[in-house]
């Protein structure tokens, strides 16, 4: 029997170990029974020590390893509690005392001898066991190789044991004092490793040691050799899943490789990364719940964001189930981090440490996900589809009507984060490429037009920057190009453009895109044509440029491409385009006239490219031009076939003004270029043979042109209008006639423009005597354009075209007509589209507002469009120079609003528009000019009438200048080719400027303070400001020139606000000081000085100047305890006339604070939950409480201006925007009582010094007098219960009181909570025994009688008891409130205290919806 003691043996023979190995291995074999004196505990000691003799031999390893193997064995065979147990454990602790002192190897052979200790440590006793864990803990610090860490896998079973075990006393305390001896000692790279992967078998562990082990692990990872990174993240997440915290696991793993492991950028590492992101995606897909703690991550904190946060939210968006979910959040945080930064950047009161925060935030945003793609193909080839996802969606998150500007902060914007991501991705990996290009013609066709513009812009990108790959994807882009005549027009022509550079490489594309073209151009959509039309020029501007750039760098280029694309390289044209496209641009000819004009334009352009095609242009264009003009037997310009009538309306056929400028400019660009040697492909190519009969027949075109416009340009100047107009006379009804008329006088004041061009062309390089004569025809012309003004503005306004107010009825009621006298001033030269180009150059304009300079000089600023002298020479020059003027400055402010329609790459640009900067310094001298004239005094005006019509036309005139000029400034700060402009207008010397009415007083000081800035563009700035602005402002409010006044005003702010803080305080002074010592009865004007000085003013100024203001505001309209009064004599500018406006520009500085409060409140809400992580990194100045600080204070300025409205007397509609003000007002402030409320089983901070006196103003001011505000403002109703829109008026207010109460009920509910876990009375200034039962008055009952209303309701006693409860403690609050910091922490907070205050004010509401009376109006009902 197996285990039989032997009764022969009487002593027990002298034994060796190999004998013990003999008979472990004979039994074996036969199971004979034990020999007794292996049973024997005397035996023991010498069984023990053979294993020191074992040790010193020469395969140590394997002699002490079979010789264990063997004691094991037998000591298994015999019953569990027999004493051979002992000798187990002494095996066992005399092995290890061997191991560690490395007298046995550390090998394989020693981890089959620890797996077979652990398969019997159930035979030990518990008390020998944690002697065993004592010895194995002891010597963790020995541990410095992998095999020296073998031992530790019998720490979990040992210690299961022992704690299930009755033996070892208070067993549960030492298995954890083992486990915090394990935490405490000194973890070598080895350990940790060995640690992590013994942690899961670990089942007893608490969370608080659970989580120190993830800490110290986390902490000793950075020693970690790379190769062991992925096996040690794949056992973190395992613990995820055994009940450790999946965040701390998330959160310490990205927190590594994301921050810790940042600056580690090698190969190795970055493949490490990729399978820590596969382990982390197999992971996900066992456990999804670890995914959703990814996203919470990036949710809930976004400085957890970085590049390994980024892959791996790409990674976990591969899950099915979590892809939306991660891309989602990816768009958030990148969206949100852009958002942040640009509101904290245009934010007046955030203080400067966040403002650089948040720019750090986005700044380290794009950082990371640039790097998450540009290291994409190291292992993460996984996430590739994600990565386009991503791009494709960050493209799509530009808003309508929406653009980016971000400034020089150096951020690129979400769309180009999107373009960057993709083109990398298209550069990195082949995979990606079709993927890519499909994502971009189904988006393309897909989206809104706003959406896919990006869309194109990076198909844009990958043409410019890869076109041999791309050239793989023509059968993709030829699809997209079916879908040509169904896009919208800009989206069509934008992708055309973008396609032109591989047309060189691809005659195929080349084909197709013609054969596109062709059908639109059969299409009757005018859009579609206009798309084809201007796709059609591109192709040839792009194969004139191609020509110019030479065949032999495509050539060169091409022999880098690959063999498949070999076959398209390089694309010879053997033919013109144009003899290609002649067909369709003879069909332009006879199709609507945008498309025509749209080509002439086009034809000009192709000109500047390639001035050699000017004859055959002329020859293709002289046909269609002689349908219109006539030389024989009489000279007839035929307006009348430009336009026919249909069904009693007229439309424009052909636009002969576009016509004769592409004409002229061509002509033009001829004089100026050498084309009278033309090249003999250019002709070749436009289908001409250069016969002896063709090249007569081209210098005829150019010279029928060159004649046909000289006698137009002579027929204009000794004409007159009804020789124009009385063509179009027609028997049909007399407002058809008039309509053709305008059209006559609107085709004629174009051609008139362009003849005006010619001539102040001309007048650059002319002689003394020639600019004599040129000036006289500028002078005729330019009258008779205003007469053909008048014509067309005199019409009526039924007839179908555009009409704009003349300038005399904006003379007789400027104050009326405010909006048609902003139309007259902006309507410019008139045109018959709003997007055309203007015929007119910036040089041109130049040139004439010179020669009305010199003529202005001439006649002493004394100028008229009227004369009281008639036939008088002084007179008619005087009047003359008054319709110059008109006409410059009419054609200036057209040519700078319409600066930005063209694209800076245009041909045109440069033609038209060139150096517009020079129009600044000469309508500035203008102003100066003009000012400098007789007086503009109002009084005068009034008084004699025989100078008002010279003072208004000069009024006019001044003003036209100064819109001018502000939209010039305006265009300067958009486009960077324009900074110099405020230079040149800084130098420009002011003339006739009176000093002696105080704004020579502080010039010393002015000069002072503009030597001190450094910065050339703000010096220039604060020059022009303080050199011009400021003494015409001053004047002109002297003179009540209030219009001029309000231009002036906006440009100094517009240039204020990129001024310095110190010099924006200093206007914003000035502006005050404006305030305070001109009484403008103006309202207008008023609140453009109000606005200016508060906007220029910085925080908290801008409010203290608000309270200000409102303070005499409050003396102007009346209280219900004081009489109003006429003027304010702190603000003469606040009076009975500027009182509504004033408060309405106020009201409007409530809402923008109110504004900036909600993002600030929302900013604050995402904050919280880690302001005790912010306490221990920054102090008390972590980012969360600087903000918390600046709300506050804002939120008590804010409380302190409103405090003055709520016992105003308002007009409508002032009170009910008020109401809704303070109701959004006071959800703030709930919002911010409700963070500082912790949840149940936290620690609850003190209120701090501010937020208790925020709650003190907010109950002590603006609480009590709004229900008297609310109860006054009803009581007013009742007595105008018959006055006009009562009904209107109180069914919003059915909306907007009861919410008010509904808010400030919110937050006196959070404040009696926080009072209650804080220990602090917060109510203690509250208005006790307040009333809130407000009757909603019926709309239908209002002009009945009713009976006296009954004020008596129930009192809500909730506050009351509250506020009586909380005096008991007022004295030790007081204390606690001068003490306390905001950091101070009390005990745990009281969570039944409230649960009994949300019934109390449960209760309380209760009371108020049975007490209260409200009678809804029958319509809502």
């Amino acid at each position: 029997m197996t285990g039989r003691v032997s009764d022969s043996c009487n002593s027990p023979p002298p034994i060796t170990d190999m004998e013990i190995v003999r008979l472990a291995q004979q039994h074996q074999q036969t199971g004979a029974a034990l020999p007794s004196y292996l049973l024997s505990p005397a035996s023991h000691p010498t069984i023990v020590s053979f294993l020191n003799s074992r040790c010193d031999s020469l395969t140590s390893s394997l002699s002490v390893t079979e010789y264990v193997s063997a004691i094991v064995y037998l000591i298994s065979q015999t019953p569990q509690n027999s004493s051979l147990s002992s000798l187990l454990f002494s095996l066992i602790l005399s092995y290890f005392r061997l191991f560690y002192s490395a007298r046995i190897p550390h090998d394989t052979n020693s981890l089959k001898t620890v797996h077979l200790f652990a398969l019997h440590l159930d035979r030990i006793p518990r008390n020998d066991l944690a002697s065993i864990v004592d010895l194995l803990v002891a010597n963790l610090s020995m541990i410095v190789e992998p095999d020296d860490a073998q031992p530790l896998d019998l720490i979990p079973p040992s210690l299961d044991f022992i704690r299930s075990s009755d033996e070892v006393q208070r067993a549960g305390d030492y298995v954890y004092s083992v486990l915090d001896r394990i935490i405490s000692s000194n973890w070598s790279k080895i350990l940790l490793v060995k640690i992590v992967s013994l942690l899961r078998d670990f089942s007893f562990i608490d969370k608080g040691r659970a989580r120190e082990f993830l800490e110290k692990v986390f902490a000793g990872m950075e020693g970690v050799d790379l190769q062991d990174l992925p096996s040690l993240v794949y056992q973190l997440l395992v613990l995820a899943s055994k009940g450790f915290s999946k965040r701390d696991v998330i959160e310490g793993i990205v927190h590594f490789f994301g921050t810790i492991m940042e600056s580690k950028t090698n190969s190795i590492v970055r493949q490490v990364e990729g399978t820590v992101l596969l382990h982390v995606n197999f992971a996900v897909k066992q456990d999804p719940s670890l995914g959703q703690e990814v996203l919470g991550l990036v949710k809930s904190d976004l400085r957890a964001f970085n590049h390994f946060t980024v892959v791996v939210l790409l990674s976990v968006g591969r899950v099915r189930r979590l892809n939306e979910s991660s891309i989602e959040i990816l768009k958030t945080a990148v969206a949100t981090s852009y958002h942040d930064h640009k509101f904290a950047r245009n934010c007046k009161w955030l203080p400067d440490i966040l403002k650089e925060e948040y720019l750090q935030t986005v700044q380290r945003v794009e950082k990371a996900v640039t790097r998450a793609v540009n290291e994409c193909n190291h292992g993460r080839e996984h996430i590739v589809p994600s990565i386009v996802q991503f791009g494709f969606v960050l493209l799509e998150s530009v808003e309508e009507g929406k653009h980016e500007e971000y400034g020089n902060d150096c951020v690129m914007g979400t769309v180009e984060l999107g373009i960057q991501m993709l083109k990398t991705l298209f550069e990195v990996h082949d995979m990606a490429r079709n993927e890519i290009i499909e994502q971009c013609k189904f988006r393309i066709l897909s989206l809104k037009p706003e959406q896919s513009m990006p869309i194109i812009k990076l198909l844009g990108f990958l043409v410019q920057s890869y076109p041999y790959p791309m050239l793989e994807h023509v059968t993709r882009l030829k699809e997209l190009l079916d879908y040509f005549t169904f896009m919208h027009g800009q989206v069509a022509t934008s992708l055309v453009t973008t396609l032109l550079p591989l047309m060189k490489f691809s005659t195929d594309l080349q084909s197709y895109m013609i054969l596109v073209m062709r059908k639109a151009m059969f299409r009757r959509e005018e859009t579609v044509r206009i798309a084809a039309i201007n796709a059609i020029i591109d192709m040839l501007l792009a194969e004139k440029q191609s020509k110019r750039d030479g065949s032999d760098s495509f050539q060169e280029s091409s022999s880098q491409a690959s063999c498949s694309q070999q076959a398209e390289l390089p694309c010879v044209m053997k033919m013109g385009l144009f003899q290609e496209l002649s067909g369709l641009l003879q069909r332009c000819l006879s199709q609507q006239a945008r498309v025509k004009g749209i080509m002439y334009q086009g034809l000009v352009k192709l000109v500047l490219q390639d001035p050699f095609t000017a004859g055959p242009t002329f020859d293709f264009l002289l046909p269609h031009f002689r349908c219109f003009y006539c030389e024989e037997p009489d000279f007839r310009l035929a307006l009348s076939c430009c336009f026919k009538s249909d069904n009693g309306k007229v439309c424009l056929e052909e636009p002969l003004d576009c016509l004769l400028s592409c004409v002229s400019w061509i002509l033009i660009l001829q004089q100026h270029g050498k084309t009278d040697h033309c090249m003999e492909d250019s002709w070749a190519c436009f289908g001409f043979s250069l016969t002896q009969e063709n090249e007569a027949g081209r210098n005829l075109s150019a010279a029928a042109f060159f004649n046909a416009l000289l006698k137009i340009r002579k027929f204009l100047r000794n004409g007159h209008l009804e020789d124009f107009l009385g063509q179009t006379q027609d028997p049909g009804s007399r407002s058809l006639e008039e309509e053709k008329d305008s059209y006559c006088a609107l085709i004629l004041s174009g051609i008139l423009e362009v003849v005006l061009n010619a001539i102040a062309i001309e007048l650059e390089n002319a002689t003394d005597e020639e600019k004599v004569n040129l000036e006289e025809e500028l002078l005729e012309l330019v009258d008779l354009y205003e007469s053909l003004e008048k014509e067309v503005f005199t019409a009526k306004h039924g007839n179908g075209i555009k009409r704009v107010i003349p300038r005399s009825a904006v003379q007789d009621t400027p104050a009326k007509t405010d909006h048609n006298t902003k139309e007259w001033h902006h309507s410019g030269p008139m045109t018959l589209s709003p997007d055309r180009i203007p015929f007119l150059a910036t040089s041109s304009i130049y040139q004439i507002l010179l020669t009305a300079f010199k003529l202005l000089k001439t006649t002493g600023s004394n100028i008229s469009t009227g004369s009281q002298n008639n036939g008088k020479p002084s007179c008619k020059t005087s009047t003359s120079c008054s319709k110059l003027i008109a006409f410059a400055l009419k054609a200036s402010l057209r040519q700078v609003k319409s600066f930005p329609l063209l694209s800076n790459n245009d041909p045109l640009k440069t033609l038209i528009y060139g150096d517009i900067k020079v129009l600044g310094p000469p309508l500035l001298k203008l102003v100066w000019l003009l000012k400098s004239g007789p007086e503009l005094d109002m009084d005068q005006k009034k008084k004699e009438s025989k100078g008002r019509k010279s003072v208004e036309d000069r009024e006019e005139l001044i003003y036209l200048s100064l819109i001018c000029l502000k939209e010039l400034i305006t265009l300067s700060f958009q486009s960077c080719h324009l900074t110099n402009l405020i230079k040149d207008l800084a130098s420009v010397t002011p003339t006739g400027c009176n000093l002696e009415n105080g704004m020579g007083a502080g010039l010393d000081d002015d000069h002072e303070l503009v030597l001190q800035i450094e910065d050339q563009l703000t010096k220039n700035r604060q020059l022009f400001i303080e050199k011009s602005i400021k003494p015409l402002c001053f004047e002109f409010l002297a003179l009540s020139l209030f219009r001029e006044s309000e231009v002036l005003l906006d440009m100094t702010l517009m240039m204020g606000n990129k001024l310095p803080c110190k010099l924006r305080n200093y206007h914003g002074a000035w502006a005050i000081d404006i305030c305070k010592s001109n009484t403008i009865m103006n309202s207008k004007t008023a609140k453009s000085v109000v606005a200016f000085a508060i906007c220029l003013s910085l925080p908290p100024n801008d409010l203290i100047v608000a309270q200000d203001m409102a303070a005499e505001l409050l003396k102007v309209n009346g209280s219900g305890e004081s009489d109003p009064v006429k003027k304010s004599e702190t603000y003469p500018l606040i009076n009975h006339s500027t009182k509504n406006a004033i408060g309405s520009s106020l009201l409007q500085l409530i809402e923008s604070v109110v504004l900036d409060l909600d993002w600030a409140v929302r900013k604050l809400k995402a904050s919280f939950a880690i302001t005790q992580r912010c306490l221990d990194q920054y102090g008390e100045k972590a980012p969360g409480l600087i903000l918390e600080e600046a709300v506050y204070l804002r939120s008590e300025a804010l409380v302190n201006l409103l405090s003055f409205f709520v016992v105003m007397n308002l007009k409508d509609p002032h009170p009910e925007q008020l109401l809704r003000l303070a109701a959004r007002f006071y959800k703030h402030l709930a919002s911010l009582t409700k963070l500082r409320i912790p949840p149940k089983g936290s620690k609850q901070l003190l209120p701090g010094v501010k937020f208790q006196k925020l709650a003190e103003i907010t109950c002590k001011k603006l609480t009590g007098p709004l229900y008297n505000f609310v109860a006054l403002m009803q009581q007013r109703q009742q007595e105008n219960a018959q006055a006009k829109g009562i009904i209107g008026r109180i069914k919003r207010e059915n909306k907007c009181i009861p919410d008010l109460i509904f808010q400030i009920e919110d937050y006196e509910k959070y404040l009696i909570q926080l009072s209650k876990v804080s220990k602090i009375n917060l109510l203690r200034h509250a208005k006790r025994s307040t009333a809130r039962d407000f009757k909603i008055l019926d709309s239908k009952k209002i002009s009945r009688e009713e009976e006296p209303p009954n004020h008596e309701a129930d009192q809500i006693n909730a506050i009351a008891s509250q506020n009586k409860s909380c005096e008991e403690e007022e004295s030790m609050s007081d204390k606690v409130l001068s003490a306390e910091s905001d950091g101070a922490v009390v005990a745990e907070d009281s969570g039944s205290e409230s649960e009994a205050c949300d019934i109390v004010v449960k209760n309380k509401r209760a009371r108020t919806r049975t007490d209260k009376v409200v009678r809804d109006s029958d319509d809502e009902s």
